[in-house]
């Protein structure tokens, strides 16, 4: 009879994906839930048919990735960082390069690039927005920029009217704001990470890792950031003794690399 730790193994063989790295009550409730969803026996029989189907091992990566995203989400935290942290780096330089990592169907560096060009459109300042993903799928669909209503529902209404093209029940974003962002596959467990980034995004993921993964992953981060570039956590993301990773804590889920 198959293991969760025999399965963890399979699936690191298969998919490049560590679950070692996530909390394994947590994980383990996750795919558990899944198998019995799809009616399967047990983890050896749930493996054998995500070798052989597609649609099925689209769904496990999409659920083990967690793809729960909106556009504006957190409000008052975007208002800081459209209020406070983007004047405070366009003083130093008007060139940015943005980083949003797990950014699942694309709704965080979207949000980045539509406050940048309402708040700061004029050809002083230029901003370069990668958004990565762990999950294939969801970067397509980040690629084709549709999205429903409960997506889009928090942004301001001038952003809606603005920056969208209403399509039936769904939305779709201009073209304009598209070509701000560049999409790709990106494992933050294991892939290199951009360099020399004034800002990087990074809410809602790291709370699945375990601590040991934490560190690693702040690591990365603060060594992708430029001096005094910021990084821009989730809610639930606070981090402990940023010293540690030479950040300096500037505002409320906002660090900036010293």
């Amino acid at each position: 009879m198959m293991t969760y730790d025999d399965f963890k193994k399979e699936i690191l063989n298969m998919t490049g994906v560590n679950l070692d790295y996530y909390k394994e009550k947590q994980m383990k409730r996750r795919i558990d839930s899944l198998i019995r969803k799809n009616k399967f026996e047990g983890y050896f029989d749930y493996l054998a048919n995500l070798r052989d189907n597609v649609k099925l091992f689209n769904e496990f990566i999409n659920y083990l990735t967690i793809n729960v995203s909106e556009f504006y989400r957190n409000p008052e935290q975007w208002d800081v960082f459209k209020n406070d942290i983007l004047p405070r780096l366009f003083n130093k330089n008007t060139n940015l390069k943005i980083w949003s990592t797990a950014c699942a169907t694309g709704e965080e560096p979207y949000t980045t690039a539509m406050i940048i060009k309402s708040a700061f459109n004029d050809n002083r300042h230029n901003v370069n927005i990668i958004g990565t993903d762990l999950d294939d799928d969801a970067i397509e669909k980040a690629k084709q920029g549709i999205y429903t209503f409960k997506s889009v529902e928090k942004l301001p209404k001038e952003y809606l009217e603005n920056y969208f093209i209403k399509i039936g029940e769904y939305y779709k974003i201009k073209d304009d704001i598209k070509r701000c962002v560049r999409f790709g596959h990106l494992d933050l467990l294991r892939d290199p990470y951009p360099e020399n980034c004034d800002i990087i995004i990074c809410r809602n993921v790291i709370i699945y890792f375990t601590e040991e993964a934490k560190k690693y992953v702040y690591a990365k981060l603060s060594e992708a950031l430029c001096p005094n570039g910021v990084l821009f956590v989730g809610s639930t993301e606070q981090i402990i003794m940023p010293w540690n990773y030479n950040f300096a804590h500037i505002r409320t889920f906002f660090y900036e690399r010293i």
